[in-house]
């Protein structure tokens, strides 16, 4: 009786151990990093090591297969005979021959054996640690990393096994999960939130901003022929009529030679002196033009241009030929849609 209750008593311990391997190994693929990291930067031990779990990811897969691989093996040497053994007396009862009884409890013993290790061993665990799975891998990450650094040297040899073999079919290995997504997952996970109602707002917003890093400054560089320029030698008066007639705030100035030289701002023309009025504007007043290459892609353009705090930024080819203006209100409006501002130009 003893050895049959000893036989139950490996059964579920057994069954337990192989359900915390299949799901420790299901929580550190399943985790993401962006939810476990802030907890770790908080001081917060278990996210700590749960974080080394995942980014060993090669070594704790190898180690929570050798578990699974070993739990279940025992699980049959074990286990199943004692249930074998405890299902003989009934079936003896029933006047059944040897050979018949033999053969039952051992199709008996072997289908209650799988059907308790594929529910409780490896199902429920699993989808424990899909449906859970940031607290999944901070409690069961933990005692898979600590499990995997006794077993190491075993797991070691298994794993450059495993990975030989992966890069005899021409893949490569990954030691650590990877949580990101790529640019077309995440434009798909925006169109069905969309769809369903999650993103409303927001999801304008999001689909420029996978627009505006495909885009290059010569997408929306205005052409120098197409500005509304003045000259460097430009008075008030011109700069107030130039306001009124076209409404812009802003306006680029071309020196004789054709090149774009600075700008002048609505605010230059704000001057006390009425005698001043009709007299050229002091050159020093000019505002001066960053310089960005058409080729540039918008973001590295819009760093610049935040860097020197600049509205307006002269562009220019591969041959250094200054070919017209970007404005940073077009970058903006890449992002956020059409916008009305009085710096229109």
């Amino acid at each position: 009786m003893s050895s049959d209750l000893s036989g139950f008593v490996w059964l579920v311990g057994l069954l337990i151990s192989n359900a915390f391997f299949v799901g420790s190994e299901f929580a550190v693929i399943s985790a993401r990093r962006a939810q476990i990291e802030p907890l770790a930067n908080k001081g917060n031990p278990a996210a700590k090591i749960t974080l080394k779990a995942m980014e060993n990811v090669s070594l704790m897969l190898a180690t929570a297969q050798l578990g699974i691989t070993v739990s279940s093996l025992l699980i049959l040497v074990i286990a199943e005979p004692s249930i074998k053994y405890v299902m003989e007396e009934p079936l003896k009862a029933l006047g059944l021959e040897y050979a018949t009884v033999s053969v039952l409890s051992f199709v008996i013993a072997l289908i209650l054996v799988t059907y308790l290790h594929v529910v409780l061993g490896e199902m429920v665990p699993k989808n424990v640690a899909i449906s859970l799975p940031t607290s999944s891998a901070l409690i069961l990450g933990p005692m898979l990393y600590a499990v995997s650094q006794v077993v190491k040297p075993v797991v070691w040899v298994l794993n450059q096994v495993s990975n030989l073999i992966l890069k005899l079919f021409g893949f490569q290995p990954r030691d650590e999960a990877n949580s990101a997504f790529t640019l077309d997952q995440v434009e798909d996970i925006v169109e069905e939130s969309q769809r369903s109602g999650t993103l409303a707002d927001a999801s304008m917003t999001i689909s420029n901003t996978f627009e505006f890093t495909e885009k290059i400054v010569a997408d929306i560089t205005h052409p120098i022929e197409e500005l509304v320029t003045l000259k460097p030698d430009a008075t008030p008066a011109q700069l107030q009529d130039a306001v009124s007639e076209h409404g812009f705030s802003r306006y680029p100035v071309r020196s004789d030679a054709g090149d774009l030289v600075g700008y002048w701002h609505i605010k230059d023309a704000l001057i006390d002196n009425p005698e001043k009025f009709t007299a050229p504007l002091q050159s020093k007043r000019m505002r001066m033009l960053i310089s960005v290459s058409e080729s540039a892609e918008l973001e590295d353009a819009l760093a610049q241009m935040r860097k020197y705090g600049a509205h307006i930024a002269r562009t220019f080819s591969a041959d250094g030929t200054i070919t017209g203006c970007l404005f940073l209100e077009d970058i903006i409006e890449v992002l956020v849609g059409e916008i009305e501002d009085s710096t229109r130009r």
